[in-house]
């Protein structure tokens, strides 16, 4: 039986669970329908869920279809719960994206188009809700096709103008074609697995309509992956059973898991494999199968087991710091609660500040926060609020730098040069060394590539984190004798810092600020608000779309002045209007001068991060200014980015 596992993805409302409620009953996996608003649907069993009637916690279903074992993993809409979606994508064979005929390609469908190219993953997209109130097929499969004119309609199979079309998307199958006439189904197959055709079914998840053709399209045009003999296996998502006990969820890509396996220093204990809310233990679990084991303790979303790598920097971060308040008593109880919910979801980031006694939070958005503060008060029984909410600010460089880091007090010694170059935006921080071992020996190049990774770097404008920069160790000397533990990581850091007041001397430093990609539609007598409102919080916007009696203003701003805009619009347009945001990656800030003003920020007074370097004479060592450290250095400038002193 042909095994694969599909992601069904969309944004919030256009009935992603729907869609896979439906799948389930058709394949005879459940007796009734169960419905999102209802609360009874089969792939919501969580309290908030059946609450809020979206979906926040990725989860799993079985379902067997005429030689098809179909593992179905449900994602979060919400794009406040887009990390759960984005970890799902990194173990999928295919995607089902689910767009609204009533809607249309919305922002978020645009962001999740990205992210399915990003990781590569085939897509079927079901566009749902055809019999809707104002719904345009015409319409909505000509907004897809301008993600890809290999948007394809597959409802009434291979017609003659779809082999046509699905022909032009590859030169080889063209070439074929012409000479033959036809195109075969392996050539269909290959051309989806490979991103070259994305087929596009019409229905009504509601009504169970064109749920069959959909189903019969993953039979048909999916192809089951060849899995190696050795054991890989990635995380993509963590959680905690009603008895406490912490899942790791994964993907087995190769080899099999089996229970009591050992992995690194911990061992599985239990091995689940899930259907909705309800498990079965299982001994084993072989290559391409999901399955959540228990006993581990450190794991987390996006790590990879086995022959398996790590992923790579998410997409989606948070954007928004807030501090939390609750009684005295229940401090310590709130920090643990906290990160047992960090655990669970990666846009939730809790930090301790011990000097102010202060619990502080990173998320993405207003709808993540509500759900925190409700489990907290359910499961904990800790009520919690949240203070004013602040911008998260990124920082990183505009051109070339070589940074000096010297560590000598007495009986200690490293001396470390990195090459810092800005990277493409949203890359986040890269380290190499390029550097040969008969110059600074390996072991010791490899404690400085560690010790780099082991830090989050802060800018020297306000403190903000370090981003988008390549980081190479382009020199470095130890000392036989002295050089011990840890020398090379205060060098280093060191070096990251001096290279920074550098640049910061010569104004190449540079703030970023989050920013929202926006979908305005109003009515045209707002129009002219909405520009100048948008002008004001320097947006920008491409030219206005008209829809019907509908304007439709697509753009993007800075979240600092657009986060509380909705507010406005409803009021202006008397709730006629309607404003979708999604956090759309960091550019610069627009008003840099000002937040660098405001922050006050010291870079030589911050210890913790200090830019100065430590050199030793008449056996002691002594401090040096980052300015005057090229002047007192070993090493030679190794880069042609700065002139010798």
């Amino acid at each position: 039986m042909k095994k694969i596992v599909a992601g069904i993805i969309a944004p919030v409302d256009a009935g992603k669970t729907t869609l896979s409620e439906a799948m389930l009953y058709q394949t005879g996996a459940i007796r009734q329908l169960g419905r999102v608003d209802r609360g009874d649907s089969f792939l919501d069993p969580d309290q908030e869920e059946k609450r809020r009637g979206i979906t926040i916690f990725s989860h799993q279903a079985q379902l067997q279809s005429q030689g098809m074992q179909l593992t179905l993993l449900d994602t979060p809409g919400h794009v406040d719960f887009a990390a759960q979606t984005e970890d799902v994508l990194r173990v999928l064979d295919y995607a089902v994206l689910v767009v609204a005929a009533t809607d249309g390609i919305t922002g978020y469908t645009r962001t999740l188009f990205r992210l399915l190219k990003r990781y590569q993953v085939p897509t079927f997209i079901f566009v749902n809700k055809c019999d809707g109130l104002g719904a345009d097929l015409q319409a909505t499969l000509a907004q897809l096709q301008d993600f890809s004119v290999s948007c394809l309609s597959f409802d009434q199979g291979l017609t003659d103008d779809v082999v046509e079309q699905a022909a032009m998307c590859d030169d080889d199958v063209l070439a074929s074609y012409l000479d033959q006439g036809s195109i075969s189904d392996d050539q269909v197959r290959k051309m989806i697995n490979q991103r070259k055709i994305f087929p596009v079914f019409h229905g009504s998840a509601l009504k169970n309509e064109g749920v069959e053709q959909l189903l019969e399209g993953l039979r048909k045009w999916t192809v089951e992956a060849d899995w190696p003999s050795q054991f890989g296996a990635r995380v993509f998502r963590i959680s905690h059973d009603k008895q406490g006990n912490r899942l790791t969820w994964l993907r087995v890509l190769g080899g099999t898991l089996k229970a009591k396996q050992a992995l690194g220093n911990q061992k599985a204990d239990q091995v689940r494999v899930y259907d909705g809310a309800h498990f079965q233990i299982s001994r084993e679990i072989s290559a391409g199968n999901c399955c959540a084991v228990t006993g581990l303790t450190d794991t987390f979303q996006g790590q990879g087991l086995g022959q398996c790598t790590d992923s790579g920097r998410p997409f989606f971060q948070p954007v928004m710091a807030y501090t939390v308040t609750t009684a005295a008593n229940q401090v310590q109880q709130s920090l643990t609660a906290l990160r047992q919910l960090a655990d669970e979801d990666p846009l939730l980031r809790v930090i301790w500040n011990n000097e102010l006694h202060e619990i502080r939070v990173q998320v993405m958005g207003p709808v993540q926060l509500e759900v925190i503060q409700q489990r907290l008060h359910e499961e904990w029984g800790i009520d919690v609020q949240f203070a004013a909410g602040s911008i998260l600010y990124q920082e990183t460089i505009k051109q070339p730098v070589e940074g000096v880091g010297h560590f000598e007090p007495l009986r200690h010694y490293a001396e470390v040069h990195l090459l810092l170059e800005p990277a493409p935006r949203g890359s986040g921080l890269h380290y190499k060394a390029q550097l040969s071992g008969d110059v600074l020996d390996l072991s010791w190049q490899h404690q400085i590539l560690v010790a780099l990774q082991a830090k989050q770097h802060r800018g020297v404008l306000i403190g903000a984190p370090l981003t988008d920069i390549n980081i190479t160790l382009i020199a470095g000397k130890g000392n036989i004798v002295h050089t011990v533990g840890g020398d090379f990581r205060e060098a280093a850091w060191r070096a990251v810092r001096q290279g920074l007041m550098e640049l910061r001397q010569c104004g190449a430093c540079q703030l970023l600020e989050p920013w929202y990609s926006f979908r305005l539609t109003l009515d045209q007598a707002s129009v002219g608000r909405a520009l100048t409102d948008l002008s004001r919080m320097g947006g920008q916007v491409n030219s206005p779309q008209q829809v019907g009696s509908q304007t439709i203003l697509i753009g993007a701003a800075p979240v600092s002045m657009m986060r509380d805009y909705a507010q406005t619009v409803r009021s202006y347009t008397h709730g006629q209007g309607q404003l979708e945001c999604v956090v759309d990656g960091y550019q610069p800030c627009h008003d840099a001068e000002a937040i660098i003003a405001a922050a006050h920020y010291d870079p030589v007074s911050d210890l913790s991060n200090t830019p100065g370097s430590v050199f030793c004479a008449h056996g002691a060592g002594y401090p040096v200014h980052w300015d005057d450290v090229p002047a007192h250095m070993h090493l030679p400038y190794a880069s042609d980015v700065m002139d010798p002193k």
